[in-house]
């Protein structure tokens, strides 16, 4: 079965310097020899794995020791294949052709959602322990894409920028009601109330940021302008000068995107401002990588700007304004990976060695498909009302100046939390 591999790895990695020990001992090697040199060992089994079902059994060969990195990083090993592989995928076998077509096929399927489902996906993932996310989040938590408004901007500088940014798109004014979907651990809710002076009800399906985002509001001394709740969204009532949402889109699934835009537009006030922040993938319409789906954000899938723009048009909602971000998570993802890096030890001790292999491949892979693989995010802002905002977008920047004067003290108070 090497040879199958053999034959795929020659020819999708062109530029690039790999190594590859195959499971008699026999070392082959592939690309011109330019970059980072990487080389791996391959036990017996994982080639035909991996050349069946490359999306799957390159993460979980890893994670299980059957793809050993001898030099080099995980990064580095998957940074040769999508550096030469792009955007456009190349099948390394038939069976992996048909295994895409029946996922694709599949996929409504796979991100059908109901609230008991989409509780327990939740679940999977943000509800792991509260010290994981402290060894390479910052310190407000926030794990989103940051926004990096100078390349040496420091992740809790950035995060705080995304905060920023985001407030200034929803031109707040105090007292407003917001509502956060998918608040997480409160950050941005928390901010919303502190600096601009909303009044914001934030909402997860997980218990442990629910937990942690009431404490964090309780000590803040922001308990009387901040609520937070266990609570889906679509049970929500009543309706909000304004709506934001970060991160969570991609946990909706394609077949609710109608009643998603839907909801928010019930929920939104006639004169309300909305935003949804998430992962886009720029290539078009896709599947959820099977790695992904098992191991890391079961029932999850990045949105196409073409699959999401048309359920606002038709649900009655203005788009007024769109925002690109190119790089900014490929950024944050590096940032996170070093400090997970730096903290593995402690990582392992919560877990063990083959989680610590899988958050390992899950932030490299992540941050690869940022640099390579056409992953991107957008900020789409929307209205009820075409007059809800200023006729020019000059208000946007004129608002974020004004928040950085008063937030300006907000990183060293939540260094000394």
């Amino acid at each position: 079965m090497y040879q199958t591999f053999h034959l795929a790895a020659s020819s999708i990695v062109k530029q690039g310097d790999l190594h590859v020990t195959d499971p008699s001992g026999r070392v082959h090697h592939y690309g011109d020899g330019t970059g980072t040199p990487v080389k791996m060992r391959l036990s017996p089994g994982a080639p035909g794995k991996i050349v069946k079902d490359p999306d799957l059994y390159l993460g979980e060969c890893y994670m299980t020791g059957d793809l050993q990195i001898t030099e080099g990083s995980v990064y580095d090993m998957i940074e040769v294949f999508l550096a030469n592989i792009g955007s456009v995928y190349h099948y390394p076998s038939r069976k992996s052709r048909l295994l895409d077509i029946a996922r694709r096929a599949l996929r409504r399927l796979d991100q059908h959602n109901p609230a008991g489902r989409s509780r327990s996906n939740v679940a999977h993932h943000y509800d792991l322990s509260r010290t994981l996310y402290d060894l390479f989040l910052d310190s407000d938590r926030q794990y989103s894409c940051a926004y990096f408004e100078r390349q040496d901007t420091s992740l809790e500088e950035a995060q705080l920028a995304k905060k920023r940014h985001i407030a200034a798109k929803l031109n707040i004014a105090p007292g407003m009601r917001v509502l956060d979907i998918g608040s997480g651990w409160g950050g941005l809710a928390l901010y919303l109330a502190e600096i601009c002076g909303a009044k914001v009800h934030g909402v997860t399906l997980s218990t442990e940021q629910l937990e942690l985002a009431r404490a964090r509001a309780e000590e803040r001394g922001l308990s009387d302008r901040v609520t937070f709740d266990l609570i889906d969204y679509r049970s929500l009532t009543g309706t909000y000068d304004r709506i934001v949402s970060v991160g969570m889109f991609e946990h909706v699934g394609v077949g609710q995107f109608k009643s998603y835009f839907r909801k928010l537009g019930s929920l939104l006030a006639e004169n309300g401002v909305g935003l949804v922040h998430s992962i886009n993938r720029s290539d078009g319409p896709g599947s959820t990588s099977a790695w992904i789906k098992k191991y890391i954000f079961p029932g999850g899938y990045i949105p196409a700007l073409s699959e999401v723009v048309p359920h606002l048009e038709h649900g009655g909602l203005y788009i007024s304004d769109i925002e690109i971000l190119r790089l900014h998570y490929a950024e944050t993802l590096h940032v996170w990976a070093e400090r997970f890096a730096a903290r593995r030890n402690k990582a392992r001790e919560i877990y063990d060695e083959e989680f610590c292999r899988m958050w390992e491949f899950y932030l490299a892979a992540s941050e690869c498909a940022f640099r390579y693989g056409g992953m991107n995010n957008f900020q789409i802002q929307f209205v009820r009302n075409q007059t809800a905002l200023p006729l020019t977008r000059t208000y946007m920047p004129e608002e974020e100046e004004r928040l950085r004067t008063i937030d300006s003290g907000l990183l060293r108070e939540q260094a000394a939390e």
